[in-house]
């Protein structure tokens, strides 16, 4: 199915003035970042020919809908969680803190989000609600983002990088920042093959982690193959 703003067209009808589309890339990887992306759009009804669910696109395709994904929308930016943080926060808080990253730089730039879609069914962007436990220990993102905007309403969209043309261009715009990163990083680290596999678990990249052990853009707290002796 295409893309479309029915979503988007749900929220502005209910009141919404600017709706942005967030989706991630990397959660899965053993190395290297997560990334989020996020595409602001007012009241429209098109969007860039071709635009589709990131992992549907060949990476040519991808890199050819950057252009036009430019000037989409009213904004738009691409965060990331380091490796390292991800192993001090745990995936899900590392994925909330690069999409406060993400919504940080659009209301920088004047854009501030008055509803959100977010893929997925899980809502891993709205904090979850405080128990005695997390109030005595606090919130170990709170402070890392002292510009992040107030939360507003989260609307999952399952498939909704699919659907969704706010959270498609998201998606893409994450995952060409993210894979010219990795392909920058198996400049220093050639023996894993990220230029391919982009850090996640390929048979090449596992064989090397065997051989060689991990570098510092890989998560330690993941369970990485041990290196042989």
């Amino acid at each position: 199915m295409p893309v479309s703003l029915a979503h988007e067209s749900a929220l502005w009808d209910a009141g919404a003035r600017v709706v942005v589309g967030i989706d991630e890339v990397g959660r899965g990887a053993l190395a290297g970042p997560v990334s989020v992306g996020a595409c602001a759009v007012e009241r429209r009804d098109d969007w860039p020919a071709g635009l589709a669910d990131s992992k549907e696109l060949t990476p040519a395709r991808r890199e050819a809908l950057i252009d036009a994904l430019a000037e989409y929308g009213v904004g738009r930016a691409v965060a990331h969680a380091a490796p390292a943080e991800i192993d001090a926060f745990g995936i899900v808080r590392a994925l909330r803190l690069a999409a406060l990253r993400a919504l940080a730089a659009l209301a920088e730039a004047g854009t501030v989000a008055d509803a959100i879609l977010l893929d997925g069914k899980h809502d891993w962007l709205t904090p979850p609600a405080a128990d005695l436990f997390a109030a005595a220990e606090g919130d170990p993102i709170v402070g890392l983002v002292p510009t992040a905007p107030e939360p507003v309403p989260v609307t999952m969209v399952i498939k909704g990088d699919s659907l969704c043309a706010s959270i498609a261009a998201g998606s893409v715009l994450a995952k060409v920042e993210r894979d010219a990163l990795m392909v920058a990083a198996a400049a220093e680290h050639p023996d894993y093959g990220w230029a391919g596999n982009k850090g996640y678990g390929a048979a090449a990249h596992l064989d090397a982690l065997r051989r060689l052990g991990p570098t510092p853009l890989h998560r330690l707290s993941w369970s990485l193959p041990a290196r042989e002796r």
